[in-house]
C-alpha cells in the first residue's frame, strides 16, 4: 500500500482517494495529473482485492479510481465487494484495456464513470463531475428521506386525530343519550301528567304542541347519536353496513346489493370503524354525485384480509377529481386506511361508475382488537 498526500498543510478538506492499480508507473501518472490541478487530495494505492476490501471497510475514502483488469479480478469484482449502502462512493474506472461492452456493463452495475488512460488529462474534470453528481444524489436521497419521515409523521398525526375525533364523537353520543335523552323523557312524562290533570282546551292544545316538539327533538337526538356513533356497530361490521344500506335505500330509493363471505367477522375495533366510515362516505358521495344509480357492496375476509368494495353505476369521477383541494372526504378515508395498516383504491371510468375498495390485512396482534375502541 502506497500513500501520497498533496498540500499536506491543509488536508482538512482533502478528497481521500483509493487507487486500485497494480502498476506503480500508472499510479505515479495519476498522481502527477492530479497534482497539476492544485486540488487537495490524498491518494492511496492498493493492488489486491483483499487490500481493497480492507481499505474500504475503514470508511475514510470519498472516491475510488480503479484499473479495469487487475490480475485475476476486475474493477467490477471490486465494485461488487464494496457496494453496501454505507459504502456507495463514486467509483471511476481508469483503464487502457476496457472495451465498450465492459464499459456498458460497468455503468449498468452502478459504477460512476470510466475513462481511457490515453485521456488521463481529463481525469480531474471527470472526478469533479462525479463528485458533484454524487453530492446531488446524496442531497436528493436526504430530501427523499426527510419527505418520507414527514409524510409518516403526518400520517401518524392524521391517525391520532381520527382516533381522537371518534372518541369525542362517542363521548358526545353518550352525553346526548344520557343528558338530553333523559331530559326529554322527563319532560314528556310531565306533559303527560299535565294532560291528564287539566280539561282546559287551550292548555291541552299547548301540551299537544309541546309534545310534538319533544317528539321531534327526540328523533333529532337519535339521528345525531346515529351519525356520531351508531349503536348498531356493537352488533358487528356486516349488520352495520346492512343498516347503512337500508337507510340509504330509504332516503334515495336506490337499490343496494350486499354480498358477504360471512355474516359474522371478528375484527379489531379500529378496523371495523374504518370500514364503517369508508362505506358511509362512499354512500354519501353516491347520494351527491351518482343519485339514481344502483349500488353494490361486497364484504370479504378471505386471505386474512378485510376487503370492502363499494361500487356505483353513476357518471364516474373526473380525471383530476381526487387532486382537488376540497377532496377531504376521500383523502381522509385514505389516511384512515393507512392508520390501520391498510390501503384504499379508487377506480372510476366516465359513464360507468366509481368503485372504492378498502383492504386491511388482519394479521395484527390480538390485543389490537381493543385499541382505539370508542
Amino acid at each position: 500500500m502506497i500513500s501520497a498526500i498533496l498540500n499536506a498543510k491543509n488536508t482538512e478538506n482533502a478528497v481521500n482517494i483509493l487507487h486500485l492499480e497494480d502498476s506503480a508507473i500508472d499510479h505515479q501518472l495519476v498522481l502527477r495529473t492530479l497534482s497539476k490541478t492544485g486540488m487537495r487530495f490524498s491518494l492511496v494505492r492498493v493492488e489486491t482485492l483483499a487490500a481493497f476490501k480492507h481499505s474500504m471497510d475503514q470508511g475514510v475514502y470519498q472516491l475510488v479510481i480503479a484499473d479495469y483488469r487487475l490480475g485475476d479480478f476486475t474493477a467490477i469484482d471490486a465494485w461488487n465487494t464494496s457496494k453496501n449502502d454505507h459504502q456507495r462512493i463514486p467509483f471511476i474506472i481508469l483503464s487502457g484495456t476496457i472495451g465498450e461492452a465492459a464499459a456498458v456493463e460497468a455503468i449498468q452495475c452502478g459504477i460512476s464513470d470510466y475513462l481511457h488512460k490515453d485521456e488521463i488529462s481529463a481525469l480531474p474534470r471527470v472526478i469533479q463531475r462525479t463528485m458533484d453528481l454524487q453530492a446531488i444524489k446524496r442531497e436528493k436521497e436526504k430530501t427523499a428521506q426527510e419527505l418520507a419521515l414527514s409524510e409518516r409523521r403526518i400520517s401518524e398525526l392524521a391517525g391520532h386525530l381520527q382516533t381522537a375525533i371518534e372518541r369525542e364523537r362517542a363521548s358526545i353520543a353518550r352525553e346526548v343519550h344520557d343528558d338530553i335523552g333523559g331530559a326529554l323523557a322527563a319532560v314528556r312524562l310531565d306533559l303527560g301528567w299535565l294532560a291528564r290533570h287539566t280539561n282546559d282546551r287551550q292548555c291541552l292544545q299547548h301540551i299537544a304542541s309541546a309534545s310534538d316538539m319533544i317528539q321531534h327533538a327526540a328523533h333529532a337526538s337519535q339521528r345525531i347519536m346515529k351519525n356520531l356513533r351508531p349503536a348498531i356497530l356493537d352488533q358487528g361490521l356486516v349488520p352495520s353496513i346492512q343498516w347503512l344500506a337500508r337507510d340509504f335505500e330509504r332516503r334515495t330509493t336506490c337499490k343496494v346489493e350486499i354480498t358477504t363471505t360471512t355474516e359474522t367477522m371478528s375484527l379489531p375495533a379500529d378496523v371495523m370503524l374504518t370500514a364503517y366510515r369508508t362505506a358511509q362516505e362512499a354512500l354519501t358521495n353516491a347520494s351527491k354525485y351518482a343519485l339514481g344509480s344502483d349500488m353494490r357492496i361486497e364484504i370479504s375476509n378471505l386471505g386474512n384480509t378485510l376487503t370492502i368494495e363499494i361500487a356505483d353505476s353513476g357518471p364516474g369521477l373526473e380525471k383530476f377529481a381526487l387532486q382537488k383541494q376540497n377532496s377531504y372526504g376521500l383523502r381522509g378515508l385514505a389516511e384512515r386506511a393507512k392508520s390501520v395498516g391498510g390501503w384504499m383504491d379508487i377506480s372510476s371510468t366516465p359513464h360507468t361508475g366509481t368503485t372504492i375498495t378498502l383492504s386491511v390485512p388482519l394479521n395484527r396482534s390480538e390485543n389490537s382488537a381493543q385499541e382505539g375502541s370508542p
